[in-house]
């Protein structure tokens, strides 16, 4: 790796460490003012951690069955069983590594089961992530256009501002592709991302519309489950405020951050609940309820699988440099 890689690499590591260390710190301060959270012990409240955990489950599954199917249609002989694995151990890896790590961790391991190059398995990591993109857009402007009056959200115009902010980027974006092109350097950048291109096209077929169809049922048991950790920690959040709440934290999670969106994960979910009026020590206990329905069992699971499937870190570092790019 040259100095200069490794200088970035070290620069991001900084920026994502600076950004965790305060919105933790701001997060811990307005923690310290509220009453000590009460976790819930009832029957139903269990019943209700239970629920939001099945739900999980079911979403994570059905996330895997979605890269399955994007694997297959770009001809990789693949298992369901390994796209299923791999998903949590992916999940795993961008709770535990930094700047989303577990997409390459989870190509990386792979690419040697397959003999395909990581850059064309990281090609559907990248078609998955604009399938989450279009439907979190489809969840914005539910919840910006019109639904967000009956949910009565006294912080609505953050979600205005975040759409308005959206369609600034893509405008941004369109205008670095005129000035690319105008330069001569869009095909050579064409050239160099082509593997990466192929899942992405596929998807404007009718395959690509199931899958989008698939991706907005993912994030509405996300919702679900949102929702679940509500009643368990007391707070009773509608579904049109649980697809609110996962839309709010989901665009914190575009910050950069430490591994496991330390800080901003946590203030935008404070931030969101306290803008529906539930506060004090009811967030902190959904806070730290949420935290641990999706990021502990997954985490877990993904660990337990990349070393008794995967053959571990050591794996993935081997794997690195085994298959070509």
């Amino acid at each position: 790796m040259t100095r200069s890689r490794l200088g970035r690499r070290h620069g991001l590591a900084a920026l994502q460490a600076g950004v965790s260390l305060v919105a933790l710190g701001a997060v811990i301060w307005w923690a310290t003012r509220q009453e000590a959270p009460s976790f819930p012990r009832t029957g139903e409240a269990a019943a209700a951690l239970l629920a939001a955990l099945g739900i999980y489950t079911a979403a994570t599954l059905l996330r895997g069955e979605r890269w399955h199917r994007i694997l297959e249609h770009g001809g990789f002989a693949v298992g369901r069983g390994d796209a299923y694995r791999l998903t949590a151990v992916g999940y795993m890896g961008n709770n535990v590594l930094p700047a989303r790590s577990g997409d390459l961790l989870r190509a990386f391991l792979l690419a040697p089961i397959t003999g395909r190059r990581k850059r064309e398995l990281l090609g559907t990591v990248v078609a998955e992530r604009l399938l989450d993109a279009a439907a979190l857009a489809v969840v914005f402007a539910a919840v910006a256009l019109g639904l967000l009056s009956e949910a009565e959200i006294p912080g609505g115009r953050t979600v205005l501002f975040g759409a308005a902010g959206a369609g600034l980027l893509g405008l941004l974006g369109f205008a670095a592709v005129v000035v690319i092109r105008r330069v001569g350097a869009f095909e050579r950048m064409r050239a160099a991302l082509r593997p990466f291109a192929a899942p992405s096209r596929a998807l404007a077929s009718g395959h690509g519309i199931a899958l989008a169809v698939v991706s907005v049922a993912i994030w509405a048991l996300e919702a679900a489950v949102y929702a679940a950790v509500g009643r368990a920690a007391g707070i009773e959040l509608s579904p049109v405020e649980a697809l609110y709440v996962v839309a709010l934290t989901n665009l914190f999670a575009l910050i950069p951050a430490a591994p496991g969106y330390v800080g901003t994960f946590d203030a935008a979910v404070l931030f969101a609940v306290g803008s529906l009026g539930e506060g004090g020590s009811d967030a902190l206990a959904y806070l730290v309820l949420l935290r641990f329905v999706l990021f502990v069992p997954i985490t877990l699971v993904g660990l337990v699988f990349l070393v008794t499937r995967y053959g571990g870190w050591s794996r993935f570092r081997a794997a690195r440099l085994e298959t070509p790019g």
